[in-house]
């Protein structure tokens, strides 16, 4: 089996299947939050210990949702949250990291998460309007004063990594990754050796993998899952610094994914989708 926890920032152990709550309120909070509720309580259920929102998903409403379901927060759960994206309208979204407005939203995310201190807070994206350094350096002043305890980055490249890293610890990287689209291996490959947990967004991906007769079905017979539990098995299996964050509003597909954890490859299974 593949190993089942990683530690966040060297003291945080967390599932190595997490939980995106994007989806449970896409742009706006659904009028009956008692669906998205039962999913993410039954999340945690499943063993889930990592949850990634942000202060952009439904303009705050999701952090609101999370804390409604959580509240008081089960020792052990890291909810990670971001901020560097703003939403103008529907469809919509903007860079937006002045050193200002990152605290200014940290402060509102504790406030709508319930918390003091957030486990995890991730600059959502790089601002080119702003200088870089200013934006890590809003993230340190936070972290200094105790309001966040990990820093994490989003949509970036090794140089900012490596710059961030001069001036705060990185505890983590979200970047779009799955079979399909690897353009970000060089990243990959260097948060495997500095043991940065490597969180990929859209984990599922798509493509001629996800064909019916495509690697990832060809193997799901074999393993006897499905092909979206192999995608996630082939990420666990990449490096043990992933951790993936797929999202759902429906239990049955939580269970599913969640269900990838026990699915080992073999290394032939793994070569075979990386290189149909």
């Amino acid at each position: 089996m593949n190993s089942e926890k990683f530690l966040l920032g060297g003291d945080l152990p967390v599932h190595r299947i997490g939980f995106g709550a994007m989806r449970l309120t896409e742009w706006d909070p659904p009028q009956d939050p008692a669906p998205a509720i039962q999913v993410v309580r039954r999340a945690l259920e499943l063993g889930v210990t990592l949850i990634d929102t942000a202060d952009a998903y439904a303009l705050g409403a999701n952090e609101e949702l999370l804390a409604e379901a959580l509240h008081p927060y089960p020792q052990g759960l890291v909810i990670a949250t971001k901020a560097g994206q703003s939403r103008p309208g529907r469809g919509q979204w903007k860079p937006l990291g002045r050193p200002e407005y990152l605290i200014q939203q940290a402060e509102l995310s504790l406030r709508r998460l319930r918390v003091e201190c957030i486990e995890l807070f991730q600059l959502h994206r790089v601002d080119p309007q702003v200088p870089f350094a200013d934006q890590i350096g809003a993230l340190k002043q936070l972290r200094d004063e105790g309001k966040i305890r990990h820093v994490g980055l989003s949509q970036v490249g090794v140089d900012q990594i490596e710059e961030a890293r001069r001036i705060v610890p990185i505890a983590s990287v979200q970047n779009l990754y799955n079979v399909s689209d690897r353009r970000y291996e060089e990243v990959l490959d260097y948060c495997t050796a500095a043991q940065i947990a490597f969180i990929p967004w859209y984990p599922m991906g798509g493509g001629a993998h996800a064909a019916a007769d495509g690697a990832l079905a060809r193997v799901a017979k074999e393993v006897g899952g499905t092909p979206a539990q192999v995608a996630l098995a082939w990420l666990l299996a990449r490096s043990d610094v992933v951790v993936p964050i797929p999202g759902t509003s429906s239990s049955i597909h939580l269970e599913e994914n969640m269900a990838a954890a026990d699915i080992e490859l073999t290394p032939e299974q793994f070569q075979r989708i990386a290189f149909p």
